[in-house]
């Protein structure tokens, strides 16, 4: 059962203040916890009739694979994360998702999440509120790499990051630890890694950032958000919008 102090909850509490029977239901949604080693492809890109997961523990990333090898990654999931979600009702999952880290995973079959959400309605519209940001993060990357210069799109997916990671109990306004690696950062900004290197350091000579030994630690921070025009409406994680 999950824990109410997890991240998955915590998650979920920015949105909903969910009672009892709903925590009860939340925590049915498992049918066993799996862990992965790093590198562990979770779901490929095209599998059918596949459960959804609950990310416990670790970090994970999602990606597409182009015919010519080269990959997009779409995002990085974080504890208290849904993988696959919306592949439960289109049947095919339309992207791969691999271990970054070791992982904790739940796996929650597709009638563990029908059963839930008919016993306890208001936690589906909390699930839901969590595919609906996740959405939101994908339509901000995608200005990102489009139309955000290379240092601006750097300096604010870090920023997103921490932001996120901040609602977990990770992490504070002065870094958070991170286990990603630059080639994993270059496929995720459309950067080579020879470019986010270059990035990274400019941000450290201007004094608002580091990131090395798995740490991200912010310099200044006000200057780093007015670089990357970082605003987190779009993560709509201030407060509980319903009781």
């Amino acid at each position: 059962m999950i824990s109410s102090t997890d991240a998955v909850a915590k998650k979920l509490k920015c949105y909903i203040d969910l009672n009892q029977s709903e925590w009860s239901a939340l925590g049915k949604l498992p049918q066993k916890i799996i862990e992965m080693e790093p590198g562990r492809e979770i779901v490929h890109e095209g599998q059918r009739k596949h459960s959804a997961f609950l990310l416990l523990d670790g970090w994970v990333s999602s990606y597409k694979l182009l015919p010519d090898g080269t990959r997009q990654i779409i995002d990085f999931q974080i504890p208290g994360d849904f993988l696959g979600l919306r592949s439960l009702l289109l049947r095919t999952s339309d992207h791969s998702f691999e271990a970054v880290t070791k992982v904790k995973i739940a796996e929650v079959p597709a009638k563990n999440i029908f059963a839930a959400f008919e016993q306890a309605p208001r936690l589906a519209i909390a699930v839901l509120w969590a595919a609906s940001r996740d959405e939101a993060m994908v339509v901000e990357h995608l200005i990102n790499i489009g139309r955000r210069s290379a240092i601006a799109r750097t300096a604010h997916f870090l920023l997103e990051l921490g932001t996120r990671l901040r609602l977990i109990g990770v992490g504070s306004d002065k870094g958070y630890p991170c286990p990603l690696s630059q080639y994993l950062l270059a496929d995720a900004l459309g950067l080579s890694a020879i470019h986010v290197n270059r990035v990274l350091r400019q941000l450290r000579e201007q004094k608002l950032l580091t990131f090395q030994r798995k740490k991200v630690e912010f310099h200044n921070l006000d200057a780093l958000i007015e670089l990357a025009e970082f605003q987190t409406a779009y993560l709509d994680q201030d407060e509980p919008i319903m009781k």
